[in-house]
């Protein structure tokens, strides 16, 4: 994707290479196309400026260039420069021009005749580099193939292990994409050998041929039951692969072929194409204009289910191998946890308010831009929309924030014209809309904006340039923010964007410092700057009226924010020595810390059975909601357990209550809706995955709210809304 004209002066360089392009971007960073002093084009990836402090994270980024320099061929791209201890840590690798195995098949559909047995033979020779290198890739798929014209070159070793550097491989933490690992990365991840790089060649290969993965359930949870317990779908393979197919997928590693034995099988591959093996399979055929026309009953979704934890620089997702169970209904039914239920559980049911004119309907988050051949997601983005009276404001790709009908659907305006997924906006108060932008995503460390529009219009009211490690929030008084260069607060007033006041920021602990707004009222807490890590940090109280910074009591290292009861501040403490936790998504807490913000005084309230998840604090209760849909509340007042409930519903959502029910609503990635009973935990029902969310999925934080008693989700590029009574209609095609 060519960077825009706007941004070709300010692009720079990094570690002596000039950026040129802007390649992708991904969990651990953004890929460059850079050019050496001498003209030599290089890939450099750069590593997400927020990940710099995280050592484990900087360890973890040093693996993996070592595991990459090991490895020399002439079907893998090799590590040019790299600085893993510099500022932001960068590597730089010989740029491969050419799409990615998956883009092609999408694109072109499957591979056949030459050009499959190229891909199958340089795949070998690729694995062979590797681990003659001492290394097992872990997570060979289709996107880690780039598919150049002299042959297929294996990239990405970011979650590769060397075969004599076990530290950073935990028992526990699963590594690999669901669909192309094998059945021992599941079992026993810490015991995987070359054989099972061996096992994902297989399903790989089944994918290039047919377009279909080999496993491909409807969730991790599925998948990797498949991949462990059950035979591979092989439909539509031709003989000689479907045999080889079958070999390289045994669930014992050691029954697959080596990779010397493998090399002379797959030379046996015809070079031109042949007709499918299984009666009645119907082939992927080109159209006219070279389009690919697949039949629907062979269409798969193509969304990626990427699972790498333990990182707090990755996208994660926890996966196991299990199956739904089912959910037991108040009148004694059964249904199977995805199927469609019912959204009462009795005879009689509340008083129900829907915005006026409302139904069930979908809206795309995303907008192509002019000269923009396709759309930049960026990972982990915590997307969605707040509501604003008779709308909703989202954030989307392609615009920083639309206006959106709750009752239709139908857009009113867009704003902002970003090629990146946008951040939720900050506010809507009184008429107008607060969010913040990025206009240069191609710098590292480049500042942001915070913005002010006209509810109504989308007019924009007012702009200012902020600190770009440092997210502006609303306070009761207006907008607290840091201007660049991060050596101050600064309040903004919230209907002309002027300063209200300034304040240094600076306290006992030190000068590295982020605003924060808990209960309405506006805060700081700073850290030393030359290691944050570094003894407790200080929590400041701001006074709202003119910035004056009173230091309240010092917080333990690694505090997170929950939020504020009766206008006192509070925060949790992380387990010590507790670094597993799944880019934060699953951490294990033990206390509960009250701060009073007229005295100073801080009370520790510990927590009983040392709850994991990420935390929403609502009406005096705390829910915490881990990766694989486990859900926990314990009450704010002592920290007792109130109840536990394992989902099986994973990536939820925040939960939001709903008073009219007594319900928590939330939702998945996928727009699978769930709700439970807010006093005992109980499903009360379940909807199916949304059709198609589009290709961000796994990029965007899902979320959901209520507009009076309708839901408003979203998921990946989607926003829609449903009925909490019916939440299984769909809106009228």
């Amino acid at each position: 994707m060519s960077l825009s004209s706007g941004d070709a002066g300010a692009v720079g360089s990094i570690g002596g290479y000039a950026l040129v392009d802007r390649l992708g971007s991904g969990g651990m960073g953004v890929v460059y196309l850079a050019r050496s002093a001498s003209g030599r084009q290089v890939a450099v990836k750069v590593v997400h400026a927020q990940y710099a402090l995280d050592e484990e994270f900087r360890a973890r980024f040093r693996q993996e260039i070592a595991a990459a320099r090991r490895v020399s061929g002439a079907f893998t791209a090799p590590v040019v420069d790299a600085d893993p201890d510099a500022e932001v840590p960068w590597m730089a690798t010989l740029y491969v021009p050419g799409r990615t195995l998956a883009e092609t098949v999408e694109k072109e559909g499957p591979l056949d005749g030459q050009a499959l047995r190229m891909l199958a033979l340089g795949l070998v020779e690729a694995l062979r580099d590797i681990h003659q290198a001492g290394v097992v890739h872990r997570d060979l798929k289709p996107s880690n193939v780039l598919l150049a014209e002299d042959g297929p070159r294996v990239i990405d070793f970011g979650i590769s292990r060397a075969a004599d550097n076990q530290a950073l491989t935990v028992t526990g933490r699963l590594i690999g994409t669901p669909p192309f690992m094998s059945p021992e990365q599941f079992a026993a991840p810490r015991d995987v050998t070359a054989a099972s790089d061996v096992f994902s060649l297989g399903s790989l290969l089944v994918y290039a041929a047919t377009g279909n993965r080999p496993f491909d359930g409807a969730s991790p949870y599925l998948t990797g039951y498949q991949v462990m317990y059950e035979q591979p779908r092989l439909d539509g393979v031709s003989e000689p692969l479907r045999s080889i197919a079958e070999r390289c997928l045994d669930k014992n590693a050691t029954a697959r072929p080596q990779l010397a034995e493998l090399h002379g099988l797959l030379q046996t591959l015809p070079d031109v194409a042949g007709p499918p093996t299984v009666p009645g399979h119907r082939r992927a055929s080109r159209g006219s204009g070279g389009a690919t026309v697949v039949p629907t009953g062979d269409r798969k979704r193509r969304t990626r289910w990427l699972v790498v934890i333990g990182g707090a620089a990755l996208a994660t997702i926890v996966v196991c191998a299990s199956v739904y169970h089912l959910v037991s209904h108040p009148d004694g039914r059964a249904t199977t946890v995805g199927a469609h239920a019912s959204a009462s559980g009795s005879s009689s049911s509340p008083a129900l308010a829907l915005p006026v004119g409302w139904q069930p309907w979908r809206a795309s988050l995303v907008r192509v831009l002019k000269n923009e051949s396709s759309v930049v997601n960026v990972d982990s983005v915590d997307s969605g929309c707040l509501s604003g009276g008779s709308s909703v404001y989202c954030s989307g790709t392609g615009f920083t924030v639309a206006r959106i009908d709750a009752a239709s659907g139908s857009v009113k305006w867009r704003f902002g014209s970003s090629s990146q997924a946008a951040e939720r906006p900050l506010a809507v108060r009184n008429g107008i809309v607060y969010g913040s932008d990025q206009p240069d995503v191609t710098e590292v460390n480049s500042p942001q904006r915070v913005f002010a529009l006209d509810a109504d219009t989308g007019k924009r009211l007012w702009i200012r340039t902020v600190d770009a490690g440092s997210r502006a929030a609303m306070f009761d008084g207006g907008v607290l923010a840091m201007p660049e260069g991060a050596k101050e607060f600064v309040a903004l007033e919230a209907t002309t964007g002027q300063d209200m006041w300034r304040t240094p920021a600076k306290a006992s602990a030190g000068t590295a410092c982020a605003p924060m707004v808990l209960g309405g009222a506006p805060y700081g807490v700073c850290a030393d700057a030359e290691d944050p890590t570094k003894g407790p940090t200080s929590f400041l109280r701001l006074d709202p009226d003119d910035g004056t910074a009173h230091e309240l009591a010092a917080l333990p290292v690694g505090a997170v924010t929950l939020g504020a009861v009766g206008g006192q501040p509070l925060f949790l403490l992380p387990q010590q020595a507790e670094w597993e936790s799944n880019d934060g998504r699953d951490e294990a807490y033990r206390a509960l810390v009250r701060v009073d913000p007229s005295t100073g005084t801080a009370v520790r309230i510990p927590l009983a059975g040392t709850p994991r998840g990420m935390a929403t604090l609502i009406d005096g209760t705390m829910y915490f909601v881990r990766p694989d849909g486990t859900v926990t509340a314990n009450r704010v007042t002592d920290g007792a357990r109130l109840w536990q409930k394992g989902t099986r519903v994973e990536n939820l959502s925040a939960p939001v209550l709903s008073t009219t029910y007594d319900r928590l609503y939330f939702a998945n990635r996928y727009g699978r809706l769930l709700a439970l009973d807010r006093g005992t935990g109980a499903v009360r029902w379940t909807t199916d995955k949304v059709d198609d969310a589009g290709t961000s999925t796994e990029d965007r934080i899902p979320s959901l709210l209520l507009v009076k008693d309708a839901i408003v989700a979203v998921a990946g590029d989607t926003a829609f809304s449903v009925r909490p009574d019916r939440p299984t209609d769909k809106p009228a095609s």
